[in-house]
């Protein structure tokens, strides 16, 4: 596939990918949510961040590895243990960070 028809296909995906967002966004404020779904969504940043991190921290070369030679996972539970005690974002990316470059380094 090349020249005007793969470029029709980009400008279609993107015409799609901005009707759908801009249809939550719309209709945020004109379509009255149930209670139920407004604390669901209240959840969805932080599950597609465990999404994009969890496999960083669990699978750094492509295969499963919790042991505690797995210097990313060991950095990430540093920083997690962080966010849980002081619910502040820089500490946590600071020390995370900190952690990964020490036991990168011995």
């Amino acid at each position: 596939m090349n020249g005007l028809p793969l470029w029709l296909l980009f400008i279609a995906m993107a015409l799609g990918t901005f009707a759908l967002r801009f249809s939550f966004i719309y209709l945020f404020g004109k379509v009255e949510m149930p209670e139920w779904l407004r604390r669901a969504l209240r959840f969805v940043p932080a599950s597609v961040l465990a999404a994009l991190v969890f496999p960083a921290l669990t699978y750094p070369n492509g295969v499963l590895d919790l042991t505690l030679g797995n210097i990313r996972l060991l950095a990430g539970i540093g920083g997690a243990l962080v966010a849980w005690r002081t619910k502040n974002v820089m500490w946590t990316i600071v020390v995370g960070m900190v952690l990964f470059w020490i036991l990168q380094a011995l």
